[in-house]
């Protein structure tokens, strides 16, 4: 088009993958070129849904319908954007989980409730129903919303998928204790766990030693198979919580080369009040990074001492060579050779 400006010169669909396809969506809006994007974007997204109907998953452009309904509607064709992808689902044709969310959340945000419900309480419950719960909240039908969660917990054949929508839901409601019954079922789990998301509340609402009980309820064995989540959060937990020497005492009991424990220790000899201790240790520890000490000096106030203390550029790159290195090396030693 005579007098176009070059830089709107937009790429051809056959080199876009689905990075580069949703940099364009990103850098043209509020540009007025959604027409121009919709007609390189149309092709993809049929490509799409005919990969999604033949059962082809390896699609470059997998995105590209929910690329297409975000264009539909900033150009303010949200219906025929919900409408295009709600027959997409509907027929099974496309790839991606992202197609649903994208969906549920156009449904949303245009007030399209008994859609939402419908999509909600079908075959894609598992992904959409707390969509739906959600939008009965904010309606001011929490009451609703939580009956149908709590229907699916009893019913479905996969339950918990629905459990940390109800365990908000219910936390929001200021009704932690319920939310905490609803997660405690998951906290064995090895994964799918809600533990941390529980404890997490518990924290948030100040409850930090109801937090620590739950955690030392579990079993030996979730403790040996969860090494590195258990410790450090115990450690922080007794440390929010201000009990201090039983937080010592517990990380005496751990493996010197616990990952992240010297920090840790650093962190409670400070927040305890023994700062020059906590200066000590990351000073002769070969363990941490010379930020971890720069960052408690500068929290002190002590920035130029924190400044005069970090190695030359090139002393760190050598050390975080030597480091990777020797990791590399370890699991080479480790890994099965096949």
């Amino acid at each position: 088009m005579a007098g176009e400006d070059p830089r709107w010169h937009l790429p051809e669909p056959r080199l876009g993958g689905w990075w580069l396809t949703s940099c364009l969506v990103e850098i043209t809006e509020g540009q007025g070129r959604d027409n121009q994007v919709l007609e390189l974007l149309d092709p993809l997204a049929d490509s799409v849904r005919q990969a999604g109907g033949e059962a082809r998953w390896n699609h470059p452009c997998r995105n590209a319908q929910e690329l297409q309904a975000q264009v539909l509607e900033r150009a303010g064709r949200a219906d025929e954007a919900i409408r295009i992808l709600g027959a997409d689902i509907a027929a099974g044709h496309f790839l991606t989980q992202n197609t649903l969310t994208t969906h549920a959340e156009l449904l949303v945000r245009h007030g399209r409730i008994e859609e939402l419900r419908e999509l909600g309480t079908g075959q894609h419950a598992d992904v959409v129903l707390p969509y739906y719960a959600q939008v009965l909240e904010d309606h001011g039908r929490a009451r609703e919303a939580e009956a149908v969660l709590r229907e699916f917990i009893d019913s479905a054949e996969d339950p918990d998928c629905y459990r940390w929508p109800l365990i908000e839901l219910l936390a929001r409601q200021g009704r932690l204790d319920e939310a905490v019954e609803v997660g405690r079922p998951t906290f064995d789990y090895h994964d799918a766990c809600l533990l941390e998301g529980v404890i997490h509340l518990l924290y948030e609402a100040g409850r930090l030693d109801e937090a620590l009980a739950i955690l030392d309820e579990r079993s030996a064995e979730f403790v040996e198979e969860h090494p590195w989540w258990f410790a450090p959060k115990r450690l922080w937990l007794l440390g929010e919580a201000g009990r201090y020497e039983e937080a010592f005492t517990y990380a005496a009991t751990l493996p010197t080369d616990e990952y992240g424990l010297t920090e840790t220790i650093a962190w409670l000899l400070e927040k305890s009040g023994r700062v020059q201790e906590a200066i000590d240790l990351l000073q002769t520890s070969d363990a941490t990074s010379p930020s971890e000490l720069a960052d408690l000096l500068i929290r002190q106030g002590r920035a130029a001492e924190a400044v005069a203390g970090i190695p030359p550029l090139a002393e760190l790159h050598e050390t975080a060579r030597r480091r990777d290195a020797a990791v590399q090396a370890t699991r080479s030693c480790e890994d099965p050779p096949f």
